[in-house]
C-alpha cells in the first residue's frame, strides 16, 4: 500500500517566526505492508517537538499510483527528516534518532 507522508513545520522557532520552506510542497511516498499501513492510518498526523522552539508535523494518508507520481513530481524532498517517516513506520511514532 502506498502512503503519502507530509511534511509541515507548525512552529519555527526562527528570528522572524517563519520556516523558509513554508511555501513548498516537502512529501515522501512509501510502499508499506496492509498491517503497518492500517496502524499508520489510524491517525491523520504525526507530531514532534524539537524541544527548541521548532515542530514538525507529519500528515499521512493513502494515495493511488497516480496520485504518488505527482506527488514525486511535485515534491521537494524531505529536508532530510526521513527518519521521522522511518520511526513512523517502524514504531507508530517519531522517536528521535530512530528509524
Amino acid at each position: 500500500m502506498l502512503i503519502e507522508f507530509r511534511l509541515t513545520m507548525p512552529n519555527v522557532g526562527s528570528w522572524n517566526g517563519k520556516w523558509s520552506g513554508e511555501e513548498d510542497y516537502y512529501a515522501t511516498i512509501k510502499h508499506v505492508s496492509k498491517e503497518k499501513a492500517k496502524k499508520i492510518l489510524g491517525r491523520e498526523s504525526y507530531y514532534y517537538n524539537f524541544g527548541d522552539g521548532w515542530d514538525m508535523n507529519i500528515g499521512v494518508r493513502k494515495v493511488d499510483n497516480k496520485e504518488a507520481a505527482k506527488i514525486r513530481k511535485k515534491t521537494k524532498g524531505f529536508c532530510g527528516y526521513d527518519w521521522a517517516v522511518g520511526s513512523i513506520i517502524n514504531y507508530g511514532k517519531i522517536i528521535a534518532g530512530e528509524g
